[in-house]
This record gives C-alpha cells, structure tokens and sequence, in this order.
C-alpha cells in the first residue's frame, strides 16, 4: 500500500510541476509567437496604407473595399516628375517659379534659358505602374492579392471602413480611413485563454483589440496603434 501512495505521491509531484512549468511557459511562447505574427501583419497594413494615400492623391478620397484597391494597385498608373537642377533664392526672388522655368526650358529659346541660369534644369513627366512604383519587387500582379489578406488567419481579410466625408472643426472635408486585423484572426490558434485575456485588456484600455491602421473617428495621420 505504501509503494502506491509513494508512486502517486510521485506522479502528482510531476504533474504539479509540470503545471508550474507549463504556466510559465505558455505566456512567453505566445508572445513569441504574437510579436513573430504581428511583425507579418504590420508590413501587410503598411502596404495597404500606401496603397490608399496613392488612391487619395490621385482622387481625392479613399477606396471602400479591398478588391478594388487591389484592382486599383494592379491596373493603376502614376505620373512622376524627373527634377534636374533646383531654382536658387536668388532665382526665386526675382520672381521666377518652377512652371515658368519649365515654359522657359521647353521653349528651347537658349538665349532666355541663359539668362534665366537655367542651363540643366530639366522637369519630365512619366508615367508609370503604381505596383511598380510603390512596391518595386514586393508584388506582382499575380500575387497582390495577398496584400489583403492576414497572415496566419486561414485567408480571412483585413477589416476596413471609410468615411470620405467627414469634416474637420473649420468645416474642410477630410477623408479617413482604417484597415483592421483582430486579434481572434490570427492568434486562435494558440492559447485560447491568453487570447481572451489579451482581447480583454484591450477593452479594458478602450483599446482595438488586434492591430489597426488609420481611424475613421477622427484624423490620427493614418498612424498605425503599434507606431
């Protein structure tokens, strides 16, 4: 009888430190894995973001869902000014600006581009790919698509909402947007109860629970909550 108490005793000491160990443990490996996950998902919504100031240059305002945004980054294109040579104070005071020094340029009257000083300066205008320009060899047409999507969420999409026409105290119109990704999106996987718990503090700390970009409240200089 007392070789059993002894073996029971035993297994009951194991399995308690196992517990101690394990409750240890688990916290950090979670936030190991949060922090490697979050790193994904945060280039994800940097990309996005810039996607929808080129949309917002261009346009004036920001694009409602994520297919057309990726529609927009495949098939868009944008002008860009090649600059040779910059206008002196000097210039500048005399009253010559960047459009009259290219009216001047592009005439081809040397004799008025010399006595402007404006020998080598040069504006051109191209257009090109907004993938191409915003993303270099980030992303092709063939895989923007996944742009859109949280990474370590079994293809779920970004959450995003728009408000074009909300305006500022002095009445000018300023378009917002936020792009989101919750934290039940990509952590469910893991420990179900340091999820909850994170989500909680979270709504404690009236905070969004998971990683968000932009703010349809109000203007936050499309910063994202981990800047």
């Amino acid at each position: 009888m007392k070789t059993v108490v002894k073996i029971l005793l035993g297994i009951s000491i194991v399995f308690l430190v196992y517990l101690c160990v394990m409750s240890i443990l688990t916290p950090i490996q979670f936030e190991n894995t949060r922090a490697m996950r979050e790193k994904a998902i945060v280039k994800h919504l940097i990309d996005i973001r810039k996607a929808q100031l080129e949309y917002k240059d261009q346009y004036n305002r920001f694009v409602t869902d994520l297919d057309s945004l990726v529609d927009f980054v495949k098939t868009g294109k944008k002008k860009i000014v090649l600059k040779e040579g910059t206008l002196t104070d000097a210039q500048l005071e005399a009253g010559l600006t960047e459009a009259k020094a290219v009216k001047i340029v592009n005439s081809g009257n040397m004799r008025e581009i010399e006595k402007n000083g404006l020998v080598g300066f040069r504006r051109d205008t191209t257009v090109v790919d907004v993938i191409t320009e915003l993303y270099a060899n980030e992303y092709t047409r063939d895989n923007v698509d996944q742009m859109v999507i949280i990474p370590y969420s079994q293809n779920q999409k970004f959450g995003i909402a728009v408000n074009n026409e909300y305006k500022n105290d002095i009445g000018i119109r300023v378009p917002l947007f936020e792009v989101t990704a919750p934290y039940k999106a990509y952590l469910s996987d893991l420990d179900r109860q340091e999820m909850l718990n994170l989500i909680d503090k979270a709504n404690q700390m009236d905070k969004y629970a998971g990683l968000k970009v932009g703010s349809v409240e109000a203007p936050n200089n499309n910063a994202g909550n981990w800047e």
